[in-house]
Parts: C-alpha cells; structure tokens; sequence
C-alpha cells in the first residue's frame, strides 16, 4: 500500500463520517418536528438549506473519489462542501446567539403562517395559528439549544470537509520503486 492510497482511504473515511453526521443532523432536525412536535422558525429552515445542498456535495465528492481516486477534483467538492457548511455554522451561530440576546434577531421571523384562500377561514386560522420567534430557544439540552447544538454538528462537518480537501495527494508509484 502506497503513501497515496493511506491518504485516500483517509479522506473516504473523514467523508464517509462527515456524510453520517449530516444526515444525522438533518434527519434529527425533521424528527424533532415530525414526531416531536417542534416547530422550527424562519431560521431553522433556513439552517437546513445548506445541508440540502451540502449532502449532495458531499455524495459527488465520495463518488468522484471512489471512482477516480487520482482526480483532485474530489478535493474541490471537500472544500466546496466546507464552505457550505461554514456558511451554516454563521447561521447556527447567528441563530444561537439571537436566542441568548447577545444581538438582535431578525425582525421579521415569527413563524412560517400559510394564510388561508378565503377571508371566511382566517379567524379560524388564526385562532390555530402557533408563531414561534426565532429568539426563543424551543429546549435546551445539556445546555444547548437546537441552533446551538447545529453550531456544533456544522463546526465539525466543516472540519471534516477542510481535512478530506486538504489532506495531500501524492503521486502513486505503480512500478514499485
């Protein structure tokens, strides 16, 4: 086994674990609201979009890399899939720090209302109607709330992405030498 093949293997293994967080992160998402009951805010939704966007990333990069180990293109796909979720780490951070009044939230986030087709039904709906603010933490659990807990899931899911594009690519020596 070549130096090469160590550092593939390596960077399959950082992408298969960072696949398994993220879709762990995201599957927990949807239970805590499916079965639950939680209702997430504008920004938890907002906070899921760089997963869809993420995960399929992340699947091209491990299929790119295990098809075609010598391409550095699996590399880019890492490091594009760090971005991603840095950019969910802001928001995760940006949420969980809302929600501790260490800075304003956003002004308009008080729920995901669907108004109803006819004006007959909005006093029903309203009366129904549950808006949750975005500076309000659902739970906390051991401290965290949800968005805190994303901010950790996503600061790992970035530095698995970082490690897998940064790890080296060596030259493979085939004739043994």
């Amino acid at each position: 086994m070549t130096r090469t093949d160590t550092n593939e293997q390596t960077r399959m293994r950082l992408g298969l674990l960072a696949l398994l967080v993220a879709l762990a992160a995201i599957g927990g998402a949807w239970a805590f609201q499916l079965i639950g009951g939680y209702i997430p805010c504008a920004l938890c939704l907002q906070q899921r979009v760089p997963y869809y966007a993420g995960i399929p990333v992340l699947l091209a990069a491990l299929l790119v890399l295990r098809f075609r180990p010598q391409l550095t293109f699996s590399r880019l796909l890492f490091f594009a899939f760090a971005v991603i979720m840095a950019y969910s780490l802001y928001l995760a951070i940006y949420h969980a720090g809302a929600e501790w009044e260490f800075w304003a939230g956003p002004s308009d986030c008080g729920g995901n209302a669907v108004l109803p087709d006819d004006a007959g039904s909005l006093l029903a709906q309203l009366e129904t109607v549950r808006l949750v603010s975005c500076t309000e933490a659902a739970g906390r659990f051991l401290g965290l709330s949800f968005a805190g807990w994303n901010a950790v899931a996503t600061l790992l899911l970035t530095g698995l992405g970082l490690l897998a594009a940064l790890l080296p690519t060596r030259a493979v020596n085939r004739s043994g030498l």
